[in-house]
């Protein structure tokens, strides 16, 4: 830290730090609230920022590692470096519960993260990278729960395969030339989404709901499933002729 700012506590509140240089690691610091606060090239491993509360900081190039992010929210926060193209790293931390609203996490990395219930409203996540993140938590021994929301997100170029978003509601978001394959999204809301291009392979659709979704492109017979699946009258001339069909006026 430099000399003058005050060491961070559990529970305080800074506004306006440049905490690049500050010493995360392995610190107790739930329920901080940070305002207007910068942190660049940072390493936060093993943190605990449970109920920590980001408002308009700027993370860039910074790694979260071992970190305790649950029912963290962040509002208007940039995790993306324009220069590089690279986004924030999350690796083998906990982001259940999490908030973001309104933030920039373009080319994020989230990588073997538990991310059960987390929630992104109207945030930018261009290309990032959902590998292994988990968005179950097991009730008991024969109940497992799934759950996420991405509400008018920007997924375009997102790589979500193989994820399992059962019943997780994606409403309003655009998932152009998002990465889709072996995806489970098995009655999972996707209301208004944007699906161009997007590679759905093996991707698990049964009882997902895709009223009012740009459909064009996606290719029934490839899907692993698509029984009860709900979409309007007027989409289906473009799901029929990315089957193959020639669909003609009566």
């Amino acid at each position: 830290m430099a000399s003058g700012e005050p060491d961070l506590e559990a529970g305080g509140a800074y506004d306006g730090l440049n905490l690049s240089a500050y010493d995360f690691g392995e610190r107790d610091l739930a329920d901080l609230k940070l305002t207007n606060c910068t942190l660049a090239d940072a390493q936060l491993s093993a943190v605990m920022l449970q109920g920590a509360r980001f408002v308009e900081c700027r993370f860039t190039r910074c790694r979260f590692a071992h970190a305790d992010l649950r029912e963290a929210v962040f509002i208007r926060c940039n995790f993306a470096d324009p220069d590089s193209h690279s986004g924030v790293q999350i690796a083998f931390s906990q982001l259940d519960q999490a908030s973001f609203t309104a933030c920039d996490l373009s080319f994020a990395d989230i990588e073997r993260t538990s991310a059960w219930s987390v929630a992104f409203t109207d945030t930018n996540l261009r290309g990032a990278r959902f590998h292994r993140a988990d968005f179950a938590r097991a009730l008991s021994p024969k109940t497992i729960h799934t759950a996420a929301h991405f509400l008018r997100c920007n997924l375009e170029l997102a790589d979500l395969s193989d994820a399992i978003l059962k019943g997780c509601e994606l409403t309003g978001s655009s998932l152009r030339e998002a990465d889709l394959t072996d995806a489970d999204l098995s009655g999972a809301d996707l209301k208004g989404c944007d699906l161009f291009q997007a590679l759905t392979a093996g991707a698990k659709l049964d009882g997902a709901d895709l009223r009012g979704a740009e459909v064009s492109g996606l290719d029934l017979s490839a899907l692993g499933g698509h029984d009860g699946m709900k979409v309007t009258l007027s989409q289906t001339q473009a799901l029929l002729m990315a089957m193959g069909l020639d669909v003609f006026a009566d």
